[in-house]
């Protein structure tokens, strides 16, 4: 069953139900209270028959006199006087013993039996006590229930009617702007990605849909292009070693006989090899930090202690690098320096950017100041090395990707982007600040326990 169906239906249901009970109420109400007036009337007709035939007054004759003038006779109006001593009753009918009971108290009694009603009291006289029953019908009152009940039926098929035309008009109209949402994505495939979807004005929730479906798009996109680039970039890089291997070898077949051309040979497929399995390993690495991470160790590590074992590291590849490590902006408490995450990883991206700072800083200085703020963990890696040229910055953590000024230095363009992985994989982001000639700094944020 469709959204617009269930919709209608319940909103069909939901309207059965409260129109079945307003007619409920209305019928109860009316029921109890459209035979109050003539139950009155029928009361009255028992004080005056009581007074003129039971009480011996002067007036008995006006009462009677002002009671056929003025009182008109009602449909099939008779009198009853019982006398309770008297086992035979002039009553037409035999009626209930709680009628009589509530009249043995002293109130006025009543009882209907379809659209017959009897209205009596006791009334304690110099001759003893008797019981006064006038009965009737009100075929008027009787007639408008019957009427009230015809249009409470009628009107409740015809309001489940139109609930439900209603119920689908409305499902209809709600529902218009998600079938054009579907419509729309339904046209959005591989090759046209760039498609989006129309967001109007509000905040509503069509309009969130909208947006959140455009920014899944937005990032299906850039998967796509970053997978693109990616594969096209790791076929270049992979190929270039490969091919000079290739003709390494068939060049050093040729001149078997000479030895030192031989071994200059074999030295550069050795080289050309060991780039072969740096660029697998990045590699590897790169599509390993893509990961959720859920089948990885984490664990609880001190950053400030890191970051000695990784200058440790780095100044063994970098022996000449002059490393420093900023501590004076130290929070007292130890829980602000501990983040929960994979040391291994964690300790190779902020390794990736130091090794890059040290690199491309011709020997200078090479600062990391760590900061914590109570909610994120900042780490900042400042060089004055060759900086990174303004249109290459918002390339830089693309795979693959070197920036014009570093032709000179060895690399392959994976570092950054393995970081920037690693980084995302702890919930953390990267900033970096750059001037070509004066310097880089990059600033790696990360959440702490419990944030």
């Amino acid at each position: 069953m469709k959204i617009a169906q269930k919709i209608t239906l319940l909103f069909a249901i939901l309207s059965a139900v409260i129109i079945s009970l307003l007619s409920g109420f209305v019928w109860y109400f009316s029921n109890e209270f459209a035979f109050e007036d003539f139950y009155k009337r029928l009361e009255a007709r028992v004080n005056i028959a009581a007074q003129i035939k039971l009480y011996e007054d002067d007036n008995n004759a006006v009462y009677a006199k002002m009671r056929n003038q003025y009182l008109e006779r009602l449909p099939s109006e008779q009198e009853f006087i019982i006398d309770p001593k008297k086992a035979t009753s002039p009553i037409d009918r035999e009626l209930p013993k709680t009628f009589y009971k509530k009249i043995n108290t002293g109130m006025m009694a009543r009882y209907r039996i379809e659209n017959h009603f009897y209205a009596g009291k006791y009334f304690k006289t110099s001759k003893g006590g008797y019981i006064v029953i006038i009965s009737a019908n009100d075929p008027f009152g009787f007639r408008e229930l019957e009427d009230l009940q015809k249009i409470l039926i009628i009107g409740f098929f015809l309001s489940i009617i139109l609930s439900f035309v209603v119920g689908w008009k409305f499902s209809d109209y709600m529902l218009t702007p998600l079938r054009n949402i579907i419509k729309s994505v339904k046209k959005i495939k591989a090759e046209n990605l760039h498609m989006r979807l129309d967001v109007k004005k509000g905040s509503d929730e069509m309009s969130q849909l909208a947006q959140t479906f455009n920014n899944m798009l937005n990032r299906l996109e850039t998967a796509f292009e970053t997978q693109n680039n990616f594969i096209s970039n790791a076929s270049h890089e992979l190929r270039t070693p490969l091919t000079v291997i290739s003709a390494e070898v068939e060049l050093a077949m040729k001149h078997d006989q000479h030895q030192e051309y031989q071994q200059k040979a074999l030295s550069r497929i050795k080289d050309e090899a060991e780039r072969l399995e740096h660029i697998l390993t990045s590699l590897l690495g790169l599509a390993q930090s893509g990961f959720n991470g859920k089948n990885q160790p984490w664990e609880e590590v001190r950053m400030d202690e890191l970051l000695w074992e990784i200058k440790g590291s780095v100044n063994q590849v970098y022996p000449n690098s002059s490393i420093q490590i900023d501590f004076s902006k130290l929070p007292e408490e130890e829980s602000l320096l501990t983040l929960k995450v994979n040391k291994n990883l964690i300790k190779l991206a902020i390794s990736n950017v130091v090794s890059n700072a040290c690199k491309y800083s011709n020997e200078n200085v090479v600062l990391i100041g760590i900061e914590s703020t109570g909610k994120i963990l900042s780490i900042a890696v400042t060089d004055h090395g060759i900086g990174i040229p303004q249109t290459d910055i918002q390339h830089i953590f693309e795979p693959f990707y070197r920036a014009s000024n570093t032709n000179d230095y060895k690399g392959y363009g994976v570092g950054l982007p393995l970081s920037l992985n690693i980084i995302r994989l702890h919930r953390g982001s990267i900033a970096i600040k750059s001037q070509e000639g004066i310097g880089t700094e990059i600033k790696i944020m990360l959440p702490l326990i419990g944030v």
